[in-house]
């Protein structure tokens, strides 16, 4: 986040810069926090995830600090590192409508 930046805009934000991927804030589904101390061993690390539904297939492009990026079958992941596989399971959770 940058300093002063709301963390929707600054996930819509991300998103853009790292897959060249833009969606409105509205579009974006919080998934939850991710804080346990030592859960990336670089250092303290907090992670609000989100998801979002695409309404028709978008080829990502890797941008600003991101090597890759492409989609991958679920049942076909690569190994995720630090707690990425807990982001994911929960991600794929049904929703509580309450």
């Amino acid at each position: 986040m940058n300093v002063g930046e709301e963390i929707l805009k600054a996930a819509a934000r991300e998103l853009e810069e790292e897959t060249a991927i833009s969606l409105s804030t509205a579009e974006l589904r919080q998934v939850g926090p991710y804080h346990a101390p030592g859960r990336d061993p670089r250092g303290r690390v907090v992670t609000i995830a989100y998801t979002a539904t695409l309404p028709t297939p978008v080829p990502p492009a890797a941008g600003d600090d991101a090597s890759d990026a492409r989609w991958w079958p679920l049942d076909a992941l690569p190994d995720l590192a630090f707690d990425h596989d807990q982001i994911l399971k929960d991600a794929q959770a049904p929703r509580s409508t309450v």
